[in-house]
């Protein structure tokens, strides 16, 4: 899912990357999601990529073949047309 834009960054024509870091669970759900490197948190596009990042699926990596929780980084582009 890509993340929404709200309508006052619309307005303030705010376009960039936000970059979210997680934890992709053993069963590929992702947790502990957090802005790394914000683009906005003024009209909210950092809150709408953390959103967006929560209700992606993974594919959970693996040590030895067994599932293992493992941090990852997500880049959230927001861009207007």
């Amino acid at each position: 899912m890509k993340p929404s834009y709200t309508s006052d960054a619309m307005r303030a024509k705010v376009q960039g990357i936000a970059v979210v870091e997680c934890v992709v669970r053993t069963d590929g759900t992702p947790s502990d999601c957090k802005i790394a490197r914000s683009l906005d948190s003024t009209f909210g596009l950092d809150g709408e990529a953390i959103k967006a990042a929560q209700q992606w699926r993974f594919i959970p990596g693996t040590l030895k073949g067994e599932p293992v929780n493992v941090r990852v980084t997500i880049e959230m582009a927001f861009t207007l047309r």
